[in-house]
């Protein structure tokens, strides 16, 4: 076995060359890579992002449990302020009785259906404006492009959307929660990147000489190949979609429509559980109120959270796009 060493001021680096037996093979444990010494310098940079990540860990951590834990506790815990981070007085009732409002459960069925259909609705959207961008023999693309990113950098504003959906009939009707904010110009700029930099020309050239039409090679060849863009860009939407409040507070008037976040800012701002009776019965309508703010805060995070696994092995891979060429 042949062993080199080579020692700097900064730098100490074992190279170990395996000695190779009867035909090339080599002998013995597996071979050692090379070694790398860190100098204090690097030793107190790592122990300093580790103190950091440890406390943005912390930071958004903490809330979290705080609010599972409560979601847990029973109402008069919660009121009293007694839950910090494990259930006090441990409990389901926050959950049946927030599974046992009708607001709450129409407002979780409009959240899935805005969610589901806007999100197919965006990401079909996206990639019939991408795809035609990408494709070098596109007249006019880098116009189209340009004024596409243009509309990025400047917003009419929500006094102009509120007309433009007056105008179109949409007020109060769910094509308002769908239509107006259905494309995201940063999707679109991905999608292109991406069909641009990640499919080869070959690949369309091929498709063509086998007389394939262009939707014919986007649906059966492009498509499976951005697998890793579309679940990118279906989790965004998504994520978008089932946040969104402010579309909902501007457009919509009739509570069958609302979704569950119009819902959840009824139980964190205005606190509306409803009001009438005695002291005794306000206050046991208050204190289940501090309890539904927890308990349907968990339920609105819970969808996401499912959703997340399925698209997290594309997601990584997805938002390098453009990052990295060759």
């Amino acid at each position: 076995m042949v062993t080199v060493l080579r020692n700097e001021t900064l730098l100490t680096e074992e190279i170990v060359v395996p000695e190779a037996g009867r035909g090339g093979r080599r002998r013995g444990g597996p071979a050692r890579g090379v070694k790398v010494k860190e100098t204090r310098t690097d030793r107190v940079f790592i122990a300093a992002a580790y103190l950091l990540l440890t406390v943005f860990l912390l930071v958004v951590l903490l809330p979290l449990l705080n609010i599972l834990a409560s979601s847990f506790s029973s109402p008069q815990a919660v009121s009293s302020g007694r839950v910090l981070f494990w259930p006090v007085d441990f409990t389901f009732r926050g959950y049946t009785e927030a599974l046992s409002n009708p607001a709450i459960i129409t407002g979780f069925a409009n959240s899935i259906f805005y969610t589901v259909v806007g999100t197919l609705i965006s990401v079909l959207g996206t990639v019939a404006i991408a795809y035609p961008l990408s494709r070098n023999n596109l007249f006019g693309r880098k116009a189209v492009t340009a004024g596409v990113v243009f509309t990025m950098l400047f917003s009419g504003g929500v006094i102009p959307m509120y007309l433009v959906v007056q105008s179109l009939g949409l007020l109060d009707t769910r094509w308002s929660m769908l239509l107006p904010n259905a494309i995201g110009v940063w999707q679109v700029i991905i999608a292109i990147v991406f069909f641009r930099s990640s499919i080869p020309d070959e690949v369309y050239e091929a498709a063509q000489l086998d007389g394939a039409s262009e939707l014919r090679i986007l649906w059966t060849v492009v498509l499976p190949l951005a697998k890793p863009l579309l679940a990118v860009i279906a989790l965004m939407y998504a994520i978008m979609q089932w946040n969104s409040y402010f579309d909902a507070l501007l457009y919509l008037r009739s509570a069958d429509l609302q979704p569950l976040q119009l819902v959840l800012r009824g139980l964190l701002v205005l606190n509306d559980v409803g009001g009438g009776g005695d002291v005794a019965e306000q206050l046991r309508r208050r204190e289940l109120a501090d309890l539904l703010k927890f308990s349907t805060v968990v339920i609105a995070t819970v969808p996401m959270l499912i959703a997340y696994p399925f698209v997290a092995k594309y997601f990584t891979k997805g938002i390098m796009i453009g990052a990295v060429k060759g």
